[in-house]
């Protein structure tokens, strides 16, 4: 999983979410929640490779943090709650799908 296709295919395939490019700059595609509107990845690409922003458990960033090389604390979020999963080849399909989950999770709206 390297292409900014394949992140969008797969949080596409999640319950109600849809793509959103806000910020008018097509290198920014922002994945959400319909019920709420919240962001749960942000995909982009930046200096050579896709990457994604992904809300984390506090505890949790700085686990995968330290599993990974190519999970850094978020480019332009919070660092304490978001992590950049950088799609260079060395960060197993799971792992991500798992990040992106996490996230989906955390982001969901709430119920009632």
């Amino acid at each position: 999983m390297r292409k900014r296709k394949e992140i969008i295919a797969f949080c596409l395939g999640l319950d109600d979410t849809y793509e959103d490019y806000p910020f008018h700059d097509p290198n920014w595609t922002i994945m959400r929640h319909n019920g709420n509107n919240k962001m749960f990845a942000a995909i982009y690409e930046r200096k050579g490779s896709i990457w994604v922003n992904v809300k984390c458990d506090p505890n949790l960033a700085y686990v995968w943090r330290n599993a990974f090389e190519a999970v850094v604390p978020a480019y332009h979020m919070n660092k304490f709650h978001w992590n950049s999963i950088i799609l260079n080849g060395t960060v197993p399909v799971k792992d991500i799908k798992n990040m992106i989950l996490d996230s989906y999770e955390l982001t969901k709206p709430k119920k009632i």
